[in-house]
């Protein structure tokens, strides 16, 4: 399995942006397609975003898609997150996973980071 460490939460400010990274381990990095998903106090765990192995495709959750975007660099073993315009309510834990396919079902995923708190103060 790959390992995941995730960087780049913090507080910002409604309106601002983010940019989130996820650092993998190991030489197998490009055969998964990788995911961003977040949970807030007292709620589940929630797809936000995932992106193919190849960069050919990607998907968002309905409440960020304009606003976020996902980005992958094989060479690097990273993926990003980039997060625009941001509102109160994309306060959360956020989380790099790893999957085989192309998903937005939080089962698909087999290795998941520790996570980093984003915070939108209004």
């Amino acid at each position: 399995q790959v390992q995941l460490v995730e960087s780049g939460g913090g507080l910002v400010q409604a309106g601002g942006s983010l940019r989130l990274s996820c650092a993998a381990s190991g030489r197998t990095f490009s055969t998964y397609a990788m995911g961003w998903f977040r949970q807030a106090p007292g709620k589940e765990r929630v797809f936000v975003a995932a992106i193919s192995r190849s960069v050919g495709s990607t998907n968002y959750a309905t409440s960020v898609k304009g606003r976020f975007t996902i980005s992958r660099d094989n060479a690097k073993n990273a993926v990003y997150l980039q997060m625009n315009s941001l509102k109160p309510e994309d306060t959360a834990v956020y989380y790099c996973a790893a999957a085989g396919v192309l998903s937005a079902r939080r089962d698909d995923y087999r290795s998941w980071g520790q996570g980093t708190q984003v915070t939108v103060s209004s």
